[in-house]
């Protein structure tokens, strides 16, 4: 079943990603994760400083960050009719911070941006890393799904999930 994803860009604010690759990737999310019913994605494309406005609103973080999931409805929810279309959420980029971040991990703007747009699509989907167990469960995932769009894509795509791992270095 084909998602909708309704993508913009902030004024000026680059993507590694061309806007097809966006849509193809949380299409095949869904693929994976065995989603039947038709989904509506908003993926928005913003600068440091927008991104630092929503994390603070929505995190109380008053700092950029990579990427922010924001939860609407699950493809599971018993109220949606069977047929209706399920509006998953938003996931909001920032470009230049995921650059800065890519570089400090070894991987390439455009692979750690494929990574952090399935890891999106993922929480939308009900995936979190709170716990340790939820946090392998959701690594996995991300794993086997950047491993299928490197071989679809002939890319050289990260192989590995930071999460339990972020800040130790």
């Amino acid at each position: 079943m084909a998602c909708e994803v309704d993508l913009s860009h902030e004024s000026g604010v680059t993507c590694a990603l061309e806007d097809d690759e966006v849509i193809g990737i949380c299409n095949r999310v869904l693929d994976e994760e065995g989603i039947k019913r038709p989904c509506m994605v908003s993926v928005s494309i913003v600068e440091d400083l927008t991104m630092r406005e929503l994390n603070a609103e929505w995190r109380d973080k008053d700092a950029p960050t990579d990427v922010l999931s924001l939860e609407c409805e699950r493809p599971d929810d018993p109220d949606l009719a069977e047929d209706e279309p399920c509006e998953l959420g938003d996931i909001v980029l920032a470009p230049e911070y995921i650059k800065g971040q890519a570089d400090s991990f070894g991987t390439t703007w455009a692979d750690e941006t494929r990574l952090l747009l399935v890891h999106g699509m993922l929480h939308l989907l009900g995936y979190d890393h709170l716990e340790d167990e939820e946090a392998c469960r959701m690594e996995a995932r991300e794993d086997d799904i950047v491993k299928m769009l490197k071989t679809d894509a002939q890319i050289n795509a990260v192989e590995f999930t930071r999460h339990r791992r972020e800040g130790l270095s």
